[in-house]
């Protein structure tokens, strides 16, 4: 179980406000600007300047680190990108290239939003940020080792980032605490309804039939999957690793207090839904919320 003493806020405001985030810094994933920028500093069209981009921070690393770090992406699909990408460019370019997309498309889809709340969350963010610790965060680490941005604009993205790979190691830890693996980890989210469909979660992780069949029927023999649903093991095993997921990325807003917390997710549910108006994301991906 999580540890008692860990710093307390209600979970559900938690979970909500990193969710009203989120698209501040996930939009880079769809933008136009990314892969223009990337390409430009060598990377070939595509997946690579994911890999590349997200595993910058830690420098020309391996397929092995990255699909450790990242968690559910197949091995394969990472070693097709990984390390050949440091051959086109180097770490330094490639996060220059993926700052300078960020703030293009959060400029371009932003618009008018009052500068006034822009640097609000910023700063809030950064407060937030001072709570972060990165032991077993190896990839939240590796980023907090950058410098912040002196740009609001730029500073809000890098500071969601900052919280998004902190839950996500968090999310990691907890996944292995239950005995997941990331092929595992998928198909039960798949299974939970709330997220990918197992086409577009084989498409994008780069799972093989094989795979995942393999997969589900290891999840049959412990009981968590039964005639291609969850059952009610399976149910709570996905319940109890989002409730830690939650608990272990509390931190920087029971730092903040419930207050400051509140108007983190209204200066960023605002700020998302422009993102959302804008068409920073396919149809379903978010909603303004």
């Amino acid at each position: 179980m999580v540890s008692a003493d860990r710093p307390s806020l209600d979970l559900r405001l938690v979970a909500r406000t990193h969710r009203r985030l989120e698209p501040l810094h996930s939009h880079v994933y769809f933008a136009p600007e990314t892969e223009q920028h990337l390409t430009a500093a060598g990377l070939r069209p595509g997946r690579m300047g994911y890999f590349a981009g997200r595993a910058a921070a830690m420098g020309a690393v391996g397929p092995g680190l990255v699909t450790a770090t990242f968690y559910n992406f197949a091995p394969a699909i990472v070693a097709r990108h990984l390390p050949r990408a440091w051959t086109l460019a180097t770490p330094e370019q490639v996060l220059a290239a993926r700052h300078e997309a960020a703030r293009a498309s959060l400029t371009r889809l932003l618009g008018d939003a009052p500068e006034q709340e822009v640097a609000e969350l910023a700063d809030l963010l950064r407060e937030a940020c001072t709570a972060l610790t990165p032991e077993g965060r190896p990839l939240y680490a590796a980023h907090a080792d950058l410098p912040w941005p002196t740009d609001p604009v730029l500073a809000v993205w890098h500071g969601v980032g900052l919280l998004r790979e902190h839950r996500g190691d968090g999310h990691i830890a907890a996944l292995v605490r239950h005995g997941l693996s990331g092929v595992e980890a998928l198909v039960t989210h798949t299974l939970t309804g709330r997220g990918f469909t197992r086409k577009s979660a084989q498409l994008t992780r780069g799972w093989s039939d094989e795979e995942w069949a393999a997969a589900l029927t290891g999840l049959g023999d412990r009981g968590l999957v039964a005639d291609g649903a969850l059952t009610a093991d399976g149910v709570a095993l996905r319940t109890a690793v989002e409730q830690e997921t939650d608990e272990l990325s509390t931190a920087p807003f029971a730092h903040l207090g419930a207050g400051r917390t509140e108007r983190v997710g209204e200066l960023a549910a605002g700020l998302a839904g422009r993102l959302v108006a804008g068409g920073a994301f396919p149809a379903g991906v978010f909603s303004a919320r």
